[in-house]
Order: structure tokens, then sequence, then C-alpha cells
């Protein structure tokens, strides 16, 4: 059964951890599930695919009072990215739910979290994955050490996801962000993981953008400006993509307009991305000190 299971479910849930949405939404409403739980799983992924896509409303109108437990809190993570005037109210009923949290039910787990990375309350987003043991969880609480920089902690956790399922994406990925993150020699490393991973699958934006960090942690700037072209191409508007655009046009020596252009859009289509939270808070910190000093002189 539980071989089956994996199965049938193999073409959603990796195309969904490769960042491939779109095909994880084709495969889920392909797929027919044998059982009631495996329905369950397969439309996590399926919610969690169109939220990654940033189509909302699917999620909010199809999940309701009457659905299962386990995909009540897609729909608050849907509530919180689609209507920020509600964040507030949205994280006062997110503690009401996590007071006793149900660690079988990892969507909440990984909602939780990820609610409150977004609003950097990383030791919150801690205390949540305390005690998780899904691989998911413990990647997310791996993307917060190296958040932290605390690399030595990051390594822990993979050890622990090694240890679990060495070969599953999720902890191929785990160690590629890893050895991003840590650099010099390991550069390498992260870049054939990814490569390995998108020879097997897809070229996705994901993918594509972690190979770009790689090729711009070791100066190889041509290469990593054809490998965001190619993401550009599948996804223009992806903030990943954008931001890497960016940095990597300033590292290439390219004219100010042409970064401002990339960051213009970054901060006309995702204007609550914590990149742009804190550029523009970086901006207006700087213009107060400029104000300041010319008034003083």
């Amino acid at each position: 059964m539980a071989a089956d299971k994996i199965t049938q479910l193999f073409g959603v849930k990796d195309n969904f951890l490769i960042g491939n949405y779109q095909e994880c939404i084709k495969e889920a409403q392909k797929l027919k599930p044998s059982t009631p739980a495996m329905a369950v799983e397969r439309d996590g992924y399926l919610y969690r695919a169109y939220i990654a896509q940033r189509n909302f409303r699917v999620v909010l109108d199809e999940i309701n009072s009457s659905s299962p437990a386990e995909l009540q809190p897609l729909k608050t993570l849907a509530d919180y990215f689609a209507n920020p005037s509600r964040r507030e109210a949205v994280l006062t009923e997110l503690q009401e739910a996590t007071n006793n949290i149900d660690y079988n039910n990892y969507n909440l787990v990984i909602v939780a979290a990820t609610i409150h990375y977004h609003e950097n309350n990383l030791d919150a987003a801690l205390t949540i994955l305390k005690d998780a043991e899904h691989l998911e969880c413990l990647s997310l609480k791996l993307a917060i050490y190296l958040k932290m920089y605390r690399v030595d902690l990051a390594k822990e956790v993979l050890k622990t996801m090694q240890a679990i399922d060495e070969d599953s994406i999720v902890t191929q990925l785990a160690q590629a962000w890893l050895n991003i993150t840590t650099g010099a020699d390991k550069l390498h490393e992260a870049y054939y993981i990814l490569q390995e991973m998108t020879d097997k699958y897809s070229r996705t934006t994901m993918m594509l953008n972690g190979q770009a960090a790689c090729f711009i942690g070791q100066g190889k700037y041509e290469e990593a400006e054809t490998v965001l072209q190619d993401s550009l191409e599948k996804d223009s508007n992806n903030p990943v993509t954008l931001i890497n655009m960016v940095v990597l046009s300033h590292q290439l020596g390219k004219q100010p307009e042409v970064a401002n252009r990339y960051l213009s859009q970054l901060k006309e289509s995702h204007a609550e991305h914590p990149f742009v939270k804190e550029y523009s808070q970086k901006t207006s910190e700087f213009q107060r000190l400029v104000k300041q000093y010319s008034v003083c002189a």
C-alpha cells in the first residue's frame, strides 16, 4: 500500500517540490486516488501549487468549513498572502490553532512556520518546527537557520534529513541550498546536485535560480546571465529571478537603468516581498539621513 501511494503521488509531489507548479496541478487533476487519505494528500499539493502561482482565489473558494482538517491551513496561507490587511487577524487565528499543535497535520506546521518566516518571526517559526519530523518541515527549519547565518545548526538538520531519506528530492535540495550558503568549493557540488535534478525532472525557475546563485558565487557572471535569461523566459515575473537580475546587472557593470527596470518590475508586482520591504525601508532611512545632514550643513 505504501509503495502504491508513492507511485500514485509521484508526479504530483515531485513536480511540486522542484517548483514545476503547473505540471503538479496537471498531474493532480489527472490522478484518481485509491483512498480518501491519498485524495487529501493530493489536494494538499494541488492547493500549495496554486498558492505558489499566486492563484489564491482558487484555494479560498474551494476550501470551506466542510473540507478536511488537513487542508484548512492552506486556506489560511492563501488568505495571508492574498489579503495583507488581514494579516494581524490571521496571525491571531494561527496562534490559537498552534497552541496545541497536531504534528500529524504537517500542512498546519508548514503554514504556521511559513507565515512566521515571512513575518520575520524566526524564533516563533523554530518553536513551531521544534518537534516536527516531516522532511518538508525539516527543510524549512534548515532554511530558517541559513537565514539566521547558523550554518552549523543547518548542517545538523541536514544530517537528520539524510538519516530519514538521503535520496529524497527535499533532502537533495536542502543539501544544495546549504552548499550555496557555505560557498567556496561547495558551490560546485551545489551546481551538480541541481543539474542532476534538472536532467531528471525539469528546468524550473527554482532550479535555474539555484544554478545562477552558484555561478554568481564563483564570479561566472556571463553563465549566470544565460541561466537567468532562461528563467525569465519561463516566468518573466518571478521575484527571485528579478532579484538575481538586479544583483547580476551591477556585477556585469551594466547601465544603472538596467537594474532599475528589474527593480521597478519587482516593486510593482511583488510589493509585499521581503526584499522589496527591506529595500524600501533602507531607501527611506538613507533619504532621512541625507535630509538630516543636508540641514546640518
